[in-house]
């Protein structure tokens, strides 16, 4: 999925205008928060880096490469067109389940920023030195919700009504490589019901995938984030968060990228007063509420 904006001049004059409102409207967000961030880069010449590689009207419009946990698919199918048409950038979003987009940019693949959706996978990617510390910050905390395909009747309330008979199929993310799938078995093993239910199980690839079984009715339930969770074909209701560890999400530049400072911005840009209520629209609790 790309945002694409032609024209060198056009581009140039949207990222000046947009990264001067940002520089104006910049949001604090307690410890963690992104102008911390800016500082710590400032250190590493990277806003130099900035002005220098987009102040030219001839420099052709760079594109910038998102690997994005999968509980982000409907916001950030939001914000990658906007941060595009704001800064004039192409941004190509790729969407996966957590661990294995980790693996893939531990492998040197072409990702710019990588948002996480357990902040253990970005900080065991910056002890092996593929991500800039500086660039490390929380943007969101995740729910998981127990879902129900409408067609199974009516809607489940309780991890426990897992164990009727109507439900033959319950869908998770694979806890393997998933966080919300690990959360998804926190949760039933804090419940007591983990062994009874775990021969119904159908493991996703990822969180979408676990719910696009629901949605076809191939499983009769699932666990899913509430990120994913308001379309049409089911039914959901909130996973008590003490059942599990918390989902705290952070997003960090990878070091290999050729525009650290594109993936700052865009950091900025989801932090922010234009990405934050996207972000509260999808569910997420923000930094400062956690």
């Amino acid at each position: 999925m790309a945002a694409r904006v032609s024209g060198d001049a056009r581009w140039s004059g949207r990222w000046h205008s947009w990264e001067v409102r940002r520089r104006s409207q910049a949001w604090v967000g307690g410890r963690s928060g992104v102008r911390g961030v800016s500082r710590g880069l400032a250190g590493l010449g990277l806003v130099v880096a900035l002005v220098v590689s987009f102040s030219g009207a001839s420099a052709a419009p760079p594109t910038l490469t998102v690997f994005a946990a999968a509980d982000l698919a409907f916001a950030f199918r939001e914000l990658t067109p906007r941060f595009g048409q704001a800064t004039g950038a192409r941004v190509t979003l790729v969407l996966g389940s957590t661990g294995n987009l980790a693996k893939q940019i531990e492998h040197g693949a072409p990702a710019d920023v990588f948002f996480a959706a357990n902040q253990a996978f970005v900080d065991d990617l910056l002890a092996k030195g593929a991500l800039i510390a500086e660039t490390r910050t929380l943007y969101a905390q995740g729910r998981i919700v127990l879902a129900t395909a409408r067609a199974a009747g009516p809607k489940l309330t309780a991890l426990s009504q897992l164990l009727e008979p109507r439900v033959r199929r319950v869908a998770i993310a694979n806890p393997a490589h998933a966080p919300y799938g690990r959360a998804a078995e926190e949760a039933l093993r804090a419940a007591g019901v983990w062994d009874a239910v775990k021969p119904k199980l159908v493991y996703g690839e990822n969180i979408r995938h676990a719910l696009q079984f629901v949605e076809s009715g191939a499983a009769e339930a699932g666990i899913v984030a509430l990120s994913v969770a308001n379309v049409p074909a089911i039914d959901h209701v909130p996973i008590d968060p003490a059942l599990h560890a918390r989902l705290d999400q952070a997003v960090a530049v990878v070091r290999r990228s050729a525009r650290p400072e594109l993936g700052l911005a865009f950091i900025q840009f989801v932090n922010g007063p234009e990405g934050r209520p996207v972000m509260k629209k999808y569910g997420f609790l923000l930094p400062g509420e956690f």
